[in-house]
C-alpha cells in the first residue's frame, strides 16, 4: 500500500520542443525551455519569445520596460546600488580613522548604558533608534571592513540584477535592521555591536533562495554559508545575534519577492517588507519595555 502514495518526480518538457526533457525554466515567464531555447540572461535563462518581446510575461508585446526576475527595472549598472553601498562604508570607516572614538560612540548599537561616570543614560532604549541604522555602516577594523565588503561585492550584484534597484535597496536595508532588532532584543543592555554583517548575512540568505527559486547548484553557497556560520558561533566577539537575525530576515524578504505570484507581485512583495519593518519596529518596543520599566 505504500508505494500506492509516492510521487513521481515530475517531468518537463521544453514548450517549443515537446520531446526533450529539461529541468530549467525561463526566469520571467517560467516555462521550460530546452539549452536550444536557452538564452543566457543577467540571471538565469529567458525563452525566445520574453527576449524578443521584452515584456516579462511572454506572451505579447508590452510597451513597459524589460523586468527583472522579481519584477524590477532592468537597469544599465546592474551593481550601481552595490556601489553605493560599498562607498557609504567605506566612508564612514575613513571618518571613525579620522575622528576615533567619538564617532564610533555616537553611531555604534547598544541598548541601555552610561557613557560617561553620571552622564545621561544612551542607547536603543533611551530614543536612539537611529543606531539600528548607523551600526550597520560602521567599523573600526580593516580586516572587518573588508570582509564585509568583500562580502558585499560577491553576494550584491547577482542580487542586485535579480531583483532590481529598489527592492535590492530594501533587503539590505531590511536585512540589517533585522539583524540590530535581534541583537538589540536578546543581548545584554550594554553590549555594543557594530558592522555591516547582518546585512551581509540577509544577502546570504537571499542568494540561496534565488538559487533555489533558478534551479541552480546550491552547494557552493551552502557550504561558504555553512564556514561562515561556523565562525559566527566559534569566533569570539561576533555578534551571533546580528549575523542570524539578518540570515532569516534576508531569506524571507527573498522569499517574497521571487516567489509572489505575478497578479499579486507588489502586493506580495511590499507587504512583505512592511510586515518585516513592523516586527523590527515591535523587537525594539518590547525590548525598551523591558529595559526602562
Amino acid at each position: 500500500m505504500e508505494e500506492q502514495h509516492r510521487t513521481e518526480p515530475r517531468v518537463t518538457y521544453c514548450y517549443r520542443h515537446p520531446d526533450r526533457e529539461t529541468g530549467i525554466s525561463c526566469a520571467r515567464c517560467d516555462r521550460p525551455i530546452c539549452p536550444e531555447c536557452m538564452v543566457p540572461a543577467a540571471v538565469g535563462f529567458q525563452c525566445p519569445e520574453c527576449v524578443r518581446t521584452g515584456s516579462g510575461t511572454g506572451h505579447a508585446p508590452s510597451a513597459s520596460m524589460p523586468r527583472t526576475l522579481a519584477g524590477g527595472v532592468i537597469a544599465a549598472d546592474r551593481r550601481l546600488i552595490t556601489k553605493i553601498l560599498l562607498g557609504l562604508n567605506v566612508a564612514v570607516f575613513i571618518a571613525v580613522l579620522v575622528a576615533g572614538d567619538r564617532l564610533v560612540n555616537s553611531l555604534l548599537l547598544f541598548g541601555q548604558a552610561v557613557a560617561q561616570p553620571y552622564g545621561p543614560v544612551e542607547g536603543v532604549a533611551a530614543g536612539q533608534w537611529y543606531r539600528l541604522l548607523t551600526s550597520m555602516f560602521l567599523h573600526q577594523e580593516v580586516w572587518h571592513v573588508a570582509m564585509n565588503m568583500l562580502g558585499l561585492w560577491f553576494l550584491g550584484p547577482p542580487l542586485e540584477a535579480a531583483l532590481g534597484r529598489l527592492r535590492y535597496t530594501a533587503l539590505y536595508l531590511l536585512s540589517g535592521l533585522g539583524g540590530s532588532a535581534l541583537t538589540f532584543l536578546v543581548s545584554a543592555p550594554g553590549q555594543a555591536s557594530l558592522g555591516a554583517s547582518g546585512a551581509i548575512f540577509g544577502l546570504f540568505g537571499a542568494t540561496a533562495v534565488l538559487m533555489r527559486r533558478l534551479n541552480y547548484d546550491m552547494r557552493p553557497i551552502l557550504i561558504l554559508l555553512g564556514i561562515n556560520l561556523v565562525f559566527t558561533f566559534t569566533w569570539q566577539g561576533i555578534s551571533w545575534q546580528a549575523h542570524i537575525g539578518g540570515l532569516v530576515t534576508g531569506a524571507l524578504i527573498a522569499y517574497a519577492m521571487v516567489h509572489a505570484p505575478r497578479e499579486h507581485r507588489r502586493l506580495v512583495q511590499y507587504g512583505a517588507c512592511a510586515a518585516m519593518f513592523v516586527i523590527v519596529v515591535a523587537m525594539c518596543v518590547v525590548r525598551t519595555l523591558q529595559l526602562t520599566s
